[in-house]
């Protein structure tokens, strides 16, 4: 083997070539991708240099994949913490700090102890400080505004919000598939 395969994750694109998303970014072990093309269910769009071995076969191991057979990816957003966050755009809702996930929570904007809800529509971002201070009254009540009203979001509205934060590992055979809409360099 050439190289180290512990470094190769691999994109993986809708047969649309968009990724099937972007925050967290879809991607699969090589192991995967390997088993994938063999079981011809995807497509080899870029390689990496790093060359895995069997006793009959030498393979490029693949950096970009994409998929043979469209996945719709319209289906409802999961409630988890971290949607919350990325509908927010990791930024307190009180304050308008934006902050890492690790230092972010959810604040009910009725709260719970009033007969709050944890759904979309009454979970909001809030720092530590804020939401301390908010406490258990509503907004109006502790004298805090909102900025932006709870809602549901839509599959596509948090994509579009995954797209505005790199992931830690970006290698250069994925751009292209990345940033479709962001301005090219002038020749």
């Amino acid at each position: 083997m050439s190289g180290t395969v512990d470094n190769c994750p691999v994109l993986v694109l809708n047969a649309d070539f968009r990724p099937l998303s972007y925050f967290p970014l879809s991607l699969w072990s090589w192991q995967d991708a390997i088993k994938a093309v063999f079981l011809e269910r995807v497509n080899v769009v870029s390689e990496y240099d790093t060359v895995v071995h069997s006793p009959s076969f030498e393979f490029n191991l693949p950096s970009v994949i994409s998929l043979k057979k469209f996945a719709p990816t319209d289906r409802s957003p999961a409630f988890t913490r971290f949607n919350v966050f990325l509908r927010d755009h990791f930024t307190c809702q009180y304050c308008g700090i934006n902050q890492s996930a690790n230092d972010l929570t959810f604040d009910h904007v009725v709260p719970r102890s009033r007969g709050g809800r944890t759904t979309w529509e009454n979970v909001t971002t809030a720092c530590s400080s804020c939401n301390l201070r908010k406490a258990n009254k509503t907004p109006r009540g502790s004298g805090m505004a909102i900025k932006q009203v709870p809602v549901k979001p839509r599959a596509y509205q948090l994509q579009e919000s995954g797209r505005a934060f790199p992931p830690n590992y970006l290698h250069e055979s994925w751009r292209d598939f990345l940033y479709w809409d962001s301005e090219l360099d002038p020749w």
